[in-house]
């Protein structure tokens, strides 16, 4: 029985084109895979935090995107190139390079973030998610603007760098 769910499990994931860890069932570990830099780190090791960011952009109505909710503190949108079946943003309103530009004065700023994020989580993903938050160039921020990204739909793999 196990094994047939095992084979159903892995023809699903080959046939996604999202990325996924390899794992070696027969010592029940991850294998570690060399590939090269993705295009997101690659954007975070050339990104500057100076000058209106693309998302202050959305803000200001200049860009398009796809949004999913607004209030008077967030907004929250499809990620335009994502990395999961679900896998969308929320953003504040106020402009935040990094997590760790964040003042005391914004705790609650920062847990409505995390209150939209989580609702419109379990709402869009009911299987389960992921919660990133990149800081800076080693966390690969490719956006300097304080920006949560969620993804779901599918099996996420650990580690996740």
């Amino acid at each position: 029985m196990f094994n047939k769910v095992l084979q159903r499990a892995l023809k699903f994931r080959l046939r996604k084109s999202y990325p996924t860890n390899i794992y070696d069932l027969s010592r029940g570990s991850t294998v570690a895979v060399r590939r090269a830099y993705s295009d997101e780190v690659r954007r975070a090791r050339e990104a500057a935090p100076a000058g209106p960011t693309v998302f202050d952009k959305i803000l200001a109505k200049e860009i398009r995107a796809d949004v999913i909710y607004e209030d008077a503190r967030c907004l929250a949108f499809n990620d335009a190139a994502p990395q999961a079946p679900v896998h969308f943003l929320v953003i504040p309103k106020k402009r935040i390079p990094r997590l760790e530009d964040a003042e005391d004065g914004d705790n609650e700023l920062l847990g409505h973030l995390m209150c939209v994020a989580r609702r419109l989580g379990a709402a869009r993903a009911p299987g389960g998610w992921r919660l990133v938050v990149n800081n800076g160039r080693d966390g690969a921020q490719s956006v300097y603007h304080l920006h949560l990204h969620v993804l779901g739909g599918r099996q996420m793999g650990w580690p996740p760098g």
